[in-house]
């Protein structure tokens, strides 16, 4: 049975302990919602503080050359670029992953129809993240296609010769299970369907490698494992093979070959700069880069294979400890035990008081959150995110005990812990 010392000598030798000194985290927080908001890179408010004071302050419209505002999207681009298997000058940092979604579906839409005119399905998992199904379903409306939702192990059934594309999302957010890209991507390719990847979950918390799975669009976020701050723009990468093929829809300016010989006809840039379309967002970018600099920072102790190792060492950990000390409390497993098929979060599920025992353990300063089921086959989630930049072998024992304590005590049950909030 592993000790609270026995978690105290993992730290000791863990090789990237000294990445925690590049956050800010507040006084006695287990932070352990990184799947949904990183932690502030601790050199993040003197770089936006630049942007704002000097860049803007006293350069002003300068700044789009003199300090390389123009030039961001693809720099930060590149640097994410590194993080998920992509050649430089493919991917770019802008808009919402949900804007970019609405982009890169539209292009594969656009091209399966030149290409298979029959193919009028959209093919995705039913607990894919609503936003994707949102986007997906207003697209389908009104290009006539058919949406078709599936359960995981329903995905290959699916595919036949009516579906276009495949859309899914690398690590599930509810569960934290992990699709095998480069076999769902041949699987996808194998029957004539394009395949369209969210890393939302996945970028800086599992290695991915778009280029050797041949993938054909994927987008991700931010503010989530790449620490960039609430809102922070999300990204947009598409296989060059296909990046000239296509007007994304929303052809703004900043996609235009020449913005700045203001033509009044559009003119796409070449590439993966036509995925952009209105002025860029610069004292957000600024933030985004110095939270993918954490992660590049890592590159020196092995980048992210030994974040992927410290990851599953610290959710098999979790897994353990919950298993042991809270035994007996009706706590189910909903993340897979297999590493191949698990993110970087681990879920727990609970017939009564999911919520609630969140709550008390925030109220503890042990941050995690809560997603809601769907009073059928998902259950209510207790969902907690590891970010091996940040979290200690320590952490996962103290995060443990809380939980046992919140469980043991029924502290849950009372009044302020069951008031829903807006965001949960």
């Amino acid at each position: 049975m592993t000790t609270l010392q026995d978690c105290q000598q993992l730290d000791a030798q863990d090789p990237l302990r000294d990445l925690r000194d590049l956050f800010t985290l507040p006084d006695a927080t287990i932070y352990l919602d990184g799947n949904s908001l990183g932690v502030m890179p601790a050199a993040a408010p003197a770089r936006v503080a630049d942007v704002v004071t000097r860049e803007w302050g006293t350069d002003l419209i300068q700044s789009w050359n003199k300090n390389g505002w123009f030039a961001m999207p693809q720099k930060v681009g590149d640097k994410i670029a590194r993080l998920i298997g992509a050649a430089p000058g493919t991917v770019v940092a802008t808009d919402s992953t949900s804007v970019n979604l609405f982009k890169v579906l539209s292009a594969a839409l656009h091209l399966a129809a030149a290409d298979a005119p029959q193919r009028q399905r959209i093919v995705s998992e039913r607990s894919n993240f609503p936003t994707d199904l949102y986007i997906a379903e207003a697209l389908c409306k009104e290009r006539g296609y058919e949406l078709v939702l599936v359960e995981p192990e329903e995905i290959a059934g699916a595919l036949n010769d009516q579906v276009a594309v495949l859309m899914l999302t690398h690590v599930n957010y509810r569960t934290g299970a992990l699709h095998d890209m480069p076999a769902v991507t041949a699987a996808a390719h194998a029957a004539g369907a394009l395949m369209v990847w969210d890393l939302a979950h996945s970028a800086g918390a599992v290695p991915v490698d778009l280029t050797g799975a041949g993938a054909d669009y994927a987008v991700g976020c931010g503010y989530k494992y790449l620490n960039g701050g609430p809102g922070a723009p999300a990204f947009v990468w598409v296989n060059p093979k296909h990046a000239d093929r296509f007007w994304q829809p929303l052809a703004g300016w900043w996609g235009h070959a020449t913005p700045f010989e203001f033509t009044p006809d559009y003119r796409p840039a070449p590439g993966i700069t036509r995925y952009q379309c209105g002025t860029q967002p610069m004292i957000s970018l600024a933030a985004l880069e110095c939270g993918v600099d954490t992660l590049l920072a890592a590159e020196a102790q092995g980048g992210m294979t030994a974040l992927r190792s410290k990851s599953l060492a610290l959710t098999d950990l979790f897994i353990q400890l919950v298993e042991e000390r809270c035994a007996g409390h009706g706590l189910g497993l909903a993340t897979p035990r297999e590493h191949a098929q698990r993110g970087s979060q681990v879920c727990l599920t609970r017939d009564e008081g999911a919520y609630a025992i969140v709550q008390a353990l925030i109220a503890r300063g042990v941050v995690g959150d809560y997603r809601a089921g769907d009073g059928g086959r998902h259950k209510d989630i207790l969902r907690f995110g590891f970010t091996p930049l940040y979290i200690g072998f320590v952490d996962v024992w103290n995060a443990v005990e809380h939980l046992k304590q919140v469980l043991e005590t029924a502290e849950w049950k009372r009044p302020e812990f069951n008031r829903k909030h807006a965001v949960t």
